[in-house]
């Protein structure tokens, strides 16, 4: 049996190698405060310089796309650059390729923001649906999916930010009509408006 005088100091040592990682988590923001964002609204541009874009087919105003992302191209940026440039006012797109990141997300109504789920491994996009509308006049990519990880689970959500690799091919469809996004009051969040 140990004696107390013994239990005092090893108690101590205890605390001190735990104590020794919470300061750097606390000057690093890994608290819980940092996992969460407020909806994002436009993306960086210029994060997907290896996508190309070809017309598939054309008919009374609806146009079929195929946006192929390339090894280190992010998604999110690269959609709406895609939009911009092509005059998109509404569309939907579905996809399927493999990332090496992506940061989905879960929103906490409690909250109004976002929880960030990152992934910093390889994974295959399971399931990749969204759609693009416009708020306050410029066009917005709203998208969610599923990946695989490596021993078969899965994580969804929102996607935040994607990088490809090494390829990610994203089907959309343009439809002539225009959907217009506005802003919640209740949630912050910017919902099509029909």
């Amino acid at each position: 049996m140990m004696c107390k005088k013994k239990l005092i100091p090893l108690f101590i040592l205890i605390g001190v190698i735990f104590m020794a990682g919470l300061p750097s988590k606390i000057a690093s923001g890994q608290g819980e405060s940092e996992s969460y964002m407020a909806p994002p609204l436009q993306p960086k541009r210029g994060l997907a310089p290896g996508m190309k874009i070809q017309l598939l087919s054309q008919d009374n105003g609806r146009k079929e796309y195929a946006v192929i992302f390339s090894k280190g191209d992010e998604v999110v940026s690269g959609l709406t650059e895609f939009a911009k440039k092509y005059d998109v006012t509404s569309a939907h797109f579905t996809g399927i390729g493999a990332l090496r990141s992506v940061t989905l997300a879960w929103f906490s109504p409690e909250k109004k923001m976002y929880k960030k789920i990152p992934i910093k491994d390889q994974v295959e996009v399971a399931s990749l649906t969204g759609n693009i509308a416009l708020l306050n006049g410029n066009p917005v990519v709203h998208m969610h999916a599923v990946v695989g990880l490596s021993d078969g689970t899965a994580k969804a959500g929102h996607i935040l930010e994607a990088h490809v690799w090494p390829t990610l091919e994203v089907m959309v469809t343009v439809d002539s009509a225009r959907m217009v996004k506005t802003t919640d009051p209740d949630t912050g969040l910017s919902f099509i408006d029909p």
